[in-house]
């Protein structure tokens, strides 16, 4: 079986990437609880395991040569994501967020991605730049094309933003927003819902690059308000009976019953 080494690369998913978050512990089993934690976050968000499936510990440490010790902290830190809900005597199971629980969510990451905004506003550098344009040129690259990999690299766009700010707290929430947006926009969002959010994440950064901290927040704003909507999270209108069985009841007027 492959076991994962220590020091491993980690991807934008991982708040202590590339040194931005908090510093990586020194011994092996916490850097292979990290790598487990990041490829099921994957796994889920893609929704190769599906919303409600039930993930034994030992199968997962079997699928990634290593302990179930080790694959029960990867489950414990997804769960803190929202990503996984431990059940009690049960065990634990890909979370299946409600359309209530989505707007609860898009609420509070709106919030968190103006501060994002603000604190990155003309303070960007050079090749800071250059790795937000690249990710924003890849984005395009799929737009249209693949799905699964439009919804990873939107929400990846929003976790460089994060880490460029240098906030290890404000990394850390907005990770957890991200990747529970993620799997709700995977669960929920129309085909395609992504797409117009591309050329939206280019304005962002023109707006950060001229150092116009109101307008880049503002961007944010209605580009996630505009995520949101794509989610098909828009308050449910609770129709009478009456009226949704009015078109039925017509077809049988008239017939003696």
């Amino acid at each position: 079986m492959n076991t994962m080494k220590k020091g491993a690369s980690r991807s934008v998913n991982d708040p202590t990437a590339k040194g931005k978050g908090p510093p990586p512990a020194e011994h092996g089993a916490i850097s292979r609880t990290e790598a487990v934690q990041d490829a099921l976050r994957q796994a889920i968000i893609e929704q190769r395991l599906q919303p409600g499936a039930k993930l034994p510990e030992d199968a997962i440490g079997d699928a990634f040569g290593t302990s179930r010790t080790i694959a029960r902290e990867a489950l414990g830190r997804l769960a803190v994501e929202g990503l996984v809900e431990l059940k009690p005597n049960r065990g634990a199971f890909v979370a299946n967020p409600s359309l209530d629980e989505g707007r609860d969510v898009f609420v509070v990451r709106r919030g968190l991605e103006r501060i994002v905004t603000e604190c990155l506003a003309g303070k960007l550098k050079a090749d800071e730049i250059a790795v937000l344009r690249d990710h924003v040129a890849r984005e395009h690259e799929v737009s249209g094309r693949n799905e699964v990999e439009s919804i990873r690299l939107a929400g990846e766009f929003h976790l460089l933003l994060a880490r460029l700010t240098g906030n290890h707290v404000l990394i850390r929430y907005v990770t957890e927003v991200v990747s529970r947006c993620s799997l709700i926009l995977a669960m929920y969002g129309r085909p395609h819902s992504s797409d117009c959010g591309v050329s939206e994440h280019g304005e962002i950064v023109d707006a950060l690059i001229a150092g116009d901290a109101a307008r880049a927040a503002g961007l944010m704003d209605h580009h996630l308000a505009a995520v949101a909507s794509r989610a098909l999270l828009q308050e449910k209108v609770e129709r009478d009976i009456r009226d949704v069985l009015a078109p039925y009841a017509a077809r049988i007027k008239g017939l003696d019953l």
